[in-house]
């Protein structure tokens, strides 16, 4: 024998026809529950990643990697802000903007908008709204000519097309001999984005810069700079160094700190369906407990005699530790197969299932994202896979300890 005696056993026991099948059927549920297990942790983690990343990518076509404001309600000195925000070596582009509450006017439909002067030829590095407009373009935003840019939502709930008029109401308000009036100003609608979030398609309207300045009365201010990094998980450390180093003076934040409840959410619903989903993995490692017991119990004769011929209990509880592992390494081998090949497939496996049931899992109706995303995180297998391993191995370790506990002469009395 070239393999060590547990091992040869213990694989000789797995191979071999047992005189009672239920114990098979047993570990044969167990192989699958495992697999099974596996498959489902891998694909809904593969799930919920690219659901996050989805709406990440979403609120990143509005919101930069970057922003660096005043402490005041405004900044004066941009240009130099500007200039030093794009000297740490994480920055790729940067960005003057203004960003100011108003209202927009359409006959009887007024809405509550977030108005934002960007300056056309630099907004394209720092965000994907230009990539987003579906109606008019987005070059169209000259200064002088007060054009607006709306939300696809926003502009269906003013009931406006490209090339309409609509009013804009601003908080400030205008000192007349009739009395104080507000600040009102016609826009041309110059084009229609469309993000795929609601929160920003129904409240975000895009003018020039320089029409916000005179607009909200702010020559040579802006609200702040936006900035766009070569790596966006990098944005909390290259927050930090601008603020502790270069712009300790103004109020520097990452994206992260915008909508970081709804992270925060995902974070601790991935956690919660990981240990939920850890449950079915459990119950199958759990029964090889059973399937042990009842083989140890099956295999009494067996033992004594080994026990007889020589080996001690540590290599009898070998024997049966290498049976159990090899129906948890089997199981967790075939969930990882399944689990990354589904993972990977998604796009196809799911209006395939639609088709055949004739069903829409997510009716775009009702949904912004209408297809199952998946992002598959190999970090997320390589940990799903350890702990099934280890789960499969401890399920082993009480069933091996009682087989090495067996007396050969109590085992052989009756046989």
């Amino acid at each position: 024998m070239f393999k060590p005696v547990e091992l040869f056993v213990g694989l000789r026991y797995t191979r071999a026809k047992r005189r009672n099948h239920f114990i098979s059927f047993i570990s044969l549920s167990s192989m699958l529950g495992i697999a099974l297990g596996v498959t489902a942790l891998i694909t809904v983690l593969s799930v919920m990643n690219g659901f996050e990343k989805e709406v990440r990518e979403r609120i990143l076509d509005m919101v930069s990697h970057l922003t660096v404001t005043d402490f005041d309600h405004g900044l004066r000195n941009w240009p130099k802000v500007l200039e030093t925000t794009k000297t740490h070596q994480n920055v790729i582009a940067a960005a003057p903007y203004i960003e100011k509450q108003g209202m927009l006017i359409n006959g009887s439909s007024v809405n509550g908008s977030l108005i934002r002067g960007v300056l056309p030829e630099h907004e394209p590095s720092v965000s994907n709204v230009a990539e987003k407009i579906k109606s008019g373009r987005f070059t169209d935003l000259k200064a002088g000519k007060f054009g607006v840019v709306l939300g696809q939502d926003l502009a269906r709930i003013l009931g406006v097309h490209v090339g309409d008029k609509v009013t804009m109401v601003t908080p400030s308000a205008n000192v007349t001999p009739a009395g104080v009036a507000p600040r009102l100003k016609r826009f041309t609608v110059v084009g229609i984005f469309y993000i795929g979030m609601y929160e920003y398609d129904s409240t975000m309207a895009l003018i020039h810069m320089s029409d916000a300045q005179r607009l909200f009365r702010m020559k040579g201010k802006v609200t702040g700079v936006r900035a766009k990094l070569s790596d966006l998980f990098e944005a909390p450390v290259t927050r930090e160094e601008l603020q502790e180093q270069k712009l300790s003076d103004y109020w520097v934040r990452d994206w992260s700190s915008y909508h970081a409840n709804w992270f925060r959410a995902v974070k601790i619903e991935k956690r919660m369906i990981f240990l939920l989903l850890l449950l079915i993995v459990a119950v199958a490692a759990f029964n090889i407990v059973s399937t042990l017991v009842m083989v140890v119990t099956d295999k009494q004769s067996d033992i004594a005699i080994l026990r007889t011929l020589g080996s001690s209990p540590r290599s009898i509880m070998g024997v049966f530790m290498v049976q159990g592992a090899i129906i948890g390494i089997i199981g967790t081998i075939l969930g990882t197969v399944g689990g990354v090949s589904l993972s990977l497939n998604l796009d196809t496996v799911v209006p395939f299932i639609e088709g055949l049931l004739g069903i829409r899992i997510l009716d775009p109706a009702v949904y912004y994202i209408s297809a199952l995303p998946s992002d598959l995180h190999w970090n997320d297998v390589w940990t799903i896979c350890s702990i099934s391993l280890i789960l499969g191995l401890v399920a082993t370790l009480y069933p091996a300890w009682r087989a090495s506990k067996t007396q050969p002469a109590e085992a052989l009395r009756y046989e």
